[in-house]
């Protein structure tokens, strides 16, 4: 599709800079990768600066990166300035994808370990959120996208933390929605399925009881793709959803509704 072209479509995200957190690896990549294809220009942020160069390098010239941790709260500024400067433009799409897992029974996970992953997910978030709002009310234009969970919707053993933080995002969701749509900033959510992964074949290594359970429930029959994640991101993110705001997208094959 030429440039000419994807400005004219309402999926285009065309003048957009996207900041995407976790986006050097997994989700985070297909989001930045499939939101740079649709004309946005993205930076990854991650910890780790050869898979962010890697990942930039392999989306092109749309891509930039910083290097950055985002349980340091009180440099969410410090982020969304460096990131704006990467991009040329003021970012005006903001990613909460960044997050840890753990699984552990109710037992074994310490207060300690609860926070961490509290923190990790919402807090840094919402130093994010409250970092690039500002801007955003500035100009009257803004997406924000919180990448949810399955255990955002559902009932899952063992990830106790996990699932407090990801549906504790559908919360932040519906509230800054409210607050924050008369101001032309929109604020949605997507709650990815099980999809195909390294983390996932990992996950699911030596259990075909549990891949078969997953799969027996989910009436696609299958896991999704990343990409799958990435274009359910730009939609929420373009023109096309611009009525859209306070949801939470399942890209779930039908495992959410699966019986």
């Amino acid at each position: 599709m030429s440039k000419e072209n994807l400005k004219q479509t309402p999926f285009s995200l065309a003048g957009e800079c996207a900041l995407i957190t976790g986006g050097g690896s997994g989700l985070g990549y297909a989001i930045a990768h499939c939101m740079a294809q649709a004309g946005a220009k993205v930076v990854l942020v991650g910890r780790r600066e050869d898979q962010l160069a890697d990942a930039a390098k392999a989306i092109g010239q749309a891509a930039s990166f910083v290097v950055h941790d985002v349980n340091e709260l009180d440099r969410a500024e410090d982020l969304i300035a460096k990131a704006s400067a990467q991009a040329g433009g003021e970012i005006s799409v903001l990613v909460n994808n960044a997050g840890i897992h753990l699984k552990k029974t109710i037992e074994e996970t310490t207060p300690e370990a609860f926070q961490s992953v509290i923190t990790t997910h919402l807090c840094a978030a919402h130093a994010l959120n409250r970092a690039v709002v500002p801007s955003m009310k500035q100009r009257g234009h803004g997406s924000i996208l919180m990448t949810a969970s399955m255990a955002s919707l559902m009932g899952i053993p063992l990830v106790v933390a996990y699932s407090a933080a990801k549906s504790a995002y559908l919360g932040i969701t519906r509230s800054m929605a409210a607050e924050l749509s008369p101001s032309g900033i929109r604020v949605n959510a997507i709650a990815p399925g099980w999809i195909e992964s390294p983390m996932l074949r990992k996950a699911l290594e030596g259990d075909e009881a549990r891949t078969q359970k997953i799969l027996s429930r989910t009436p696609m029959a299958r896991f999704g793709e990343p990409q799958d994640i990435g274009w359910a991101a730009v939609y929420l993110a373009s023109p096309a959803a611009k009525f859209v705001t306070g949801v939470c997208l399942p890209v779930d094959g039908g495992a959410s509704i699966g019986f």
